[in-house]
């Protein structure tokens, strides 16, 4: 299909009283359409992340990225050197907590419902390393219907802030979860996607777990060197087919 017309902005949540920015991409096309959240990875709602909501927005989808980290770090967005992923992860690990990423996360769910042309029972998610991490927590949400979780790492092991492991919260995913990993990621070792995929099967939760021979961490970003055209393309073709369930 031909990629549709879209617009951009960004907009303000109000999660608890406090304002947070977004990136909405949307159709210029009436009609409704389902809504996606895209979820950061540490660098910000930045380039990478602003393209990849524009490319759902382009595929008939209203697509939002709430900046997971202004509650601390007003506006944060950097680049990729070893000093900026010291800083992104600093913010990911120390200061954001599961909590309160889930609010700011509902908050962007409660602003897509709010626009006329959103599916009020079509939400999907979709994130990127520390934002796989938290695409597969988000899952949880009553409101998530379909999950696409990138190279999340930590999942087995951690949560933002600390606490339970974000696997113990497997059985209460009520969608469909896709899980992409690289076999060259050194942060996230085969035997964590099998534990993955072992609790995904445990609890029945309908999903996918896809794994790229000679893809590192960051494979879908073709703005790092670990970008792998191959494995982001395959990986894209997934994604469309996972949110084509909402349709």
């Amino acid at each position: 299909m031909s990629e549709l017309a879209i617009s951009t902005s960004w907009v303000k949540l109000s999660p608890n009283n406090l304002q947070i920015s977004a990136y909405l991409a949307q159709p210029q096309e009436p009609g409704t359409y389902p809504g996606i959240v895209v979820l950061q990875e540490i660098f910000g709602v930045n380039s990478h992340i602003r393209d990849v909501t524009e490319r759902i927005a382009k595929l008939g989808y209203v697509a939002i990225a709430p900046a997971l980290f202004d509650r601390f770090a007003p506006g944060f967005e950097t680049g990729y050197t070893p000093q900026d992923i010291e800083v992104g992860r600093k913010y990911a690990w120390e200061q954001a907590t599961a909590s309160q990423l889930l609010n700011d996360i509902q908050s962007a769910i409660d602003y897509l419902k709010t626009l006329p042309q959103v599916k009020q029972n079509a939400i999907g998610s979709i994130g990127f390393c520390f934002g796989g991490h938290v695409a597969y927590l988000a899952a949880t949400l009553p409101d998530i219907k379909a999950t696409a979780s990138f190279y999340g790492a930590r999942i087995t092991n951690s949560t933002p802030g600390g606490g339970a492991a974000t696997l113990t919260r497997t059985p209460e995913i009520p969608g469909t979860l896709y899980a992409f990993f690289g076999m060259e990621d050194p942060s996230i070792p085969r035997e964590q996607t099998e534990e993955i995929e072992a609790e995904l099967e445990k609890y029945k939760i309908p999903h996918r777990v896809f794994r790229y021979d000679g893809a590192d961490h960051g494979f879908f970003c073709d703005r790092r060197a670990s970008y792998n055209p191959t494995a982001a393309a395959d990986a894209w073709i997934e994604v469309q087919q996972l949110f084509s369930q909402l349709n």
